[in-house]
């Protein structure tokens, strides 16, 4: 899946956590942080931590995938 925005990335993982039937409040627990990032991010919040971003998709099980643009190789 291609993701191009952050609010297609809140989308996504706001689907996956209904997918696992865990509350906002309870995936903020799981990954260390604030029920607020939880709900930041999942509106696309454009100012959200990778880091912690990282670790809640690591959560719901997903993970982000780098490609090139113009289909060259990265090193």
């Amino acid at each position: 899946m291609k993701i191009k925005t952050p609010a297609q990335l809140g989308a996504l993982i706001r689907t996956r956590r209904k997918q696992l039937k865990i509350t906002q409040k309870e995936l903020a627990m799981t990954c260390g942080t604030g029920l607020r990032f939880i709900v930041d991010l999942e509106k696309g919040k454009p100012t959200c931590q990778i880091g912690k971003t990282l670790q809640v998709l690591q959560a719901v099980g997903l993970v982000i995938e780098i490609t090139s643009i113009g289909g060259n190789e990265m090193p």
